[in-house]
């Protein structure tokens, strides 16, 4: 069901509706090609900024895995040196699974209440 003021909005124009709508119903300006090369121009630049950093992580990501490999073989190294009862305290400091996702749960229930707070 449509409103009756609705539809005499629609059909009642005053002086300054016909003015719009003749101002917008004329024709484009002509510009020789002006706003089409702008269009293609802002769209060029677009995606050279959406290529960019992709393109950018690649290449610093290739770069970086050669010394990446370095370090990880010398942390291997390395933890091979160390004695084996520190490294069987270290793991069972750990926080095991279970209780990384009571903490996760945690966190998400202390968001929401915060947002329900916040409303």
């Amino acid at each position: 069901m449509t409103s009756k003021i609705i539809n005499m909005a629609e059909k009642v124009k005053d002086a300054e509706d016909r003015l719009l709508e003749s101002m917008f119903d004329s024709a484009p300006i002509a510009d020789d090609g002006f706003s089409a090369k702008i269009v293609g121009r802002i769209r060029r630049r677009l995606w050279l900024r959406r290529l960019a950093l992709p393109v950018a992580a690649l290449i610093g990501g290739t770069i970086a895995l050669k010394p990446l490999a370095g370090l990880v073989t010398a942390a291997v190294r390395l933890s091979s040196l160390l004695p084996q009862e520190l490294l069987a305290t270290t793991s069972a400091l750990l926080p095991q699974a279970p209780l990384v996702v009571l903490g996760a749960m945690l966190l998400a229930a202390f968001l929401l209440g915060l947002r329900a707070l916040d409303d």
